[in-house]
């Protein structure tokens, strides 16, 4: 018989975790798996490229509630009468007035006022998987029947005391939390140290077949005549760091180099983003594209990928670059040696606007540096199946073999 599977997550917004989703959705077997997914919010860049042979849930009745406008939401109760919808998104509204929260306090509070107006799944499954933090691993443990339920870390777990209680409660009823990086399990380690027993490493993954085919599906509009750059990520200040990007691209301008810099994505920081582009002048050589499903022509039309994050559970679209041969300048961040040899495949440095720039104009000027990274990224083993290998074990074997535990790498 199939094992029947359940992946839950916010939404399928063009972001790292989300394609690592879709990738590994991508490499299940449909033969040996049924498969649902459960969206709390819908119309993601991310959602037409769902497989095929995976079940979309309908939204909850709740989510679907709250993302009408208000009148709308006025009428559906005077309809249907479900007032508790109301109760629990004004108890929301206020907790939220009381002071400034991080995301995962932000979680705890849309939890604890809304819990109680989201319907519990009326299906059964042998595998309930919460694949990003907070509001799914909330929904996962308190509103889905499973034989086994696993929760996905995929980003760094950064819970305040007082909401760190709040999260053991849910993270000690599950049989297996998944960390995607040695560093990301560091950090639960330290944080959840009575938990280690059922951490287990399970890298991010990439689906490079499909990655190939979608890169070829259309050409940017980029010009050939030009030194082209790209940046990949949500527009984010506080963990992408694209203040350090506008002032690098600021500095490569002011050295007078021929280049033009796209930045593929959205986010909060757009609005203060477009201000500096206007305020120095950059509109003629930094361009804000928006998101698109496929952001794989552009990464194969690019001269060079740069990412200025502060931090990565992994970093998704260093990944792709690297699987279609794109040299890349990254600043550190804790996991940035999982994938990047400096010199080798791309130059890591500090994360300063100068030193950003000064790596940039390294790789336009050192060719040979430049084409012995592409020799060397066209040499790199491509996929990584030892995830889908050893999810596997998780779903198969009652007991999970001892070589997946802990800070292995596989």
């Amino acid at each position: 018989m199939k094992k029947k599977l359940l992946f839950v997550n916010e939404s399928l917004a063009l972001a790292g975790g989300e394609k690592s989703l879709i990738a590994l959705l991508s490499c299940l077997n449909p033969d040996l798996y049924e498969i649902d997914l459960q969206l709390f919010r819908y119309g993601g860049e991310l959602d037409g490229l769902v497989p095929d042979f995976v079940n979309i849930l309908p939204p909850l009745p709740y989510a679907e509630f709250v993302s009408k406008t208000w009148k709308q939401q006025l009428f559906s109760i005077f309809k249907r009468k479900n007032a508790s919808y109301l109760k629990a998104r004004l108890k929301y509204s206020f907790s939220l007035r009381k002071g400034q929260f991080n995301h995962p306090e932000k979680a705890q509070l849309y939890w604890e006022a809304t819990q109680n107006a989201i319907d519990a799944s009326s299906k059964k499954y042998d595998i309930a998987i919460a694949y990003a933090q907070v509001i799914p691993t909330f929904y996962v443990m308190d509103k889905v029947a499973a034989k086994q339920k696993i929760a996905w870390i995929n980003a760094k777990p950064n819970f305040p005391e007082k909401n760190l209680q709040f999260q053991l409660k849910y993270y000690r009823k599950y049989d297996f939390i998944i960390p995607v990086s040695d560093i990301t399990y560091q950090q639960c380690a330290a944080l959840m140290p009575e938990l280690v027993p059922k951490m287990h490493i399970l890298y991010d993954i990439v689906d490079y077949k499909s990655i190939l085919k979608m890169a070829d599906l259309f050409l940017p509009p980029f010009k050939n005549s030009t030194f082209n750059i790209l940046t990949v990520a949500r527009l984010n200040l506080r963990s992408k760091r694209y203040d350090i990007t506008l002032e690098a691209c600021k500095i490569l301008k002011e050295k007078g180099r021929d280049f033009h810099w796209y930045a593929l994505g959205e986010g909060d920081y757009r609005p203060e983003m477009e201000e500096y582009i206007q305020k120095h002048g950059l509109g003629d050589c930094f361009t804000l594209l928006g998101t698109d499903a496929n952001p794989y022509p552009y990464f194969k039309a690019a001269d060079l990928y740069v990412q200025t994050s502060q931090y990565e559970s992994y970093g998704i679209s260093i990944a792709e670059a690297r699987m279609l041969n794109l040299p890349i300048v990254t600043t550190k961040f804790d996991t940035v040696e999982l994938q990047i040899r400096d010199r080798k495949n791309g130059l890591i440095t500090d994360l300063d606007p100068e030193k950003v720039a000064d790596a940039i104009v390294t790789l336009m000027d050192n060719k040979e540096l430049y084409d012995s990274m592409v020799y060397n990224l066209k040499n790199e083993e491509k996929e990584n199946q030892d995830t889908i290998k050893y999810f596997e074990k998780l779903i198969f074997e009652d007991k999970v073999q001892s070589e997946m535990h802990g800070n292995d790498n596989f």
